[in-house]
């Protein structure tokens, strides 16, 4: 129970298996080549593909879905795919927009995702600001998810959701057990707005490990578009020079080949 196996798909994009389960953080599957608004002038080219095509993914039992307002974490391909899936969990307004089996959750709310046979999984809302202060009015809701399940060695496994470091996500340390961390990083900024950043920076992710203290850290969302600022060599000459318990406790996943992760 304490063995996930993960694998990165692209961008956020995560699927995640355990004692039967299938869930899918971010669903995008769209080819590459198009530029998608993000509003008030702002917009993203995707640059590559999933490294898992939605056909060969297999069947889906729930997504986790961080915002449904933002081509990377739900283009058209993965909204096509909510359809085939029974639950659907995101935040208030996306339940909202998306209607159906979509659930809403607002940060620190719980809901249990269950089945015959199967350990039950407690998901978790966590606080995320995608932007500045003052940003959320423009920018919309965002949340992350923490995962706690029984049987777990080190703590729940926490998905970050676009966010940057501010009050709301350090309360994580003082209220979760975190195991493994997946950080949705890429430092996020756009030409019309300067130096203002819409995701994790590394620097600030060394920071937000220190923190929390997970037993193993993650970084996805990073790659494949043009927006994301900080690609994997940035990280990771940030997290070279981090104390020694949050640089030793980084672990890449090759994107689109399961890896399995002791949670």
């Amino acid at each position: 129970m304490s063995d996930v196996r993960l694998t990165h798909v692209g961008g956020p994009t995560t699927l995640v298996e355990v004692a039967g389960w299938r869930l899918l953080t971010d669903p995008t599957f769209d080819p590459p080549g198009r530029r998608y608004g993000f509003g008030l002038g702002t917009s993203s080219r995707k640059l590559t593909g999933p490294a898992v095509e939605v056909d060969a993914l297999g069947p889906i039992d729930a997504v986790l879905l961080t915002h449904d307002h933002h081509a990377d974490n739900l283009d058209d391909a993965g909204r096509s795919l909510l359809s085939l899936v029974d639950d659907i969990v995101t935040t208030e307004s996306g339940a909202r927009r998306l209607g159906g089996r979509a659930q809403g959750l607002r940060p620190w709310q719980s809901l249990t995702l269950s089945r015959p046979g199967r350990p039950s999984i407690e998901v978790t809302a966590t606080p995320c600001r995608h932007g500045p202060p003052l940003s959320g009015p423009l920018v919309g809701d965002v949340i992350g998810f923490a995962l706690a399940w029984e049987g777990q060695r080190h703590g729940a496994l926490w998905f970050t959701g676009d966010t940057v470091l501010y009050g709301g996500v350090r309360e994580v340390a003082g209220r979760v057990p975190v195991g493994t961390a997946v950080l949705h990083l890429g430092g996020v900024r756009f030409p019309i707005t300067g130096p203002l950043r819409y995701s994790l920076t590394a620097r600030r992710a060394v920071k937000l490990c220190e923190l929390v203290r997970p037993h193993t850290t993650i970084p996805v969302h990073y790659e494949g578009w043009s927006h994301f600022q900080e690609p994997r060599p940035a990280i990771e000459r940030a997290f070279s020079s981090a104390p020694a318990e949050v640089r030793d406790s980084v672990r890449w996943l090759p994107i689109g080949a399961p890896t399995d992760i002791d949670v």
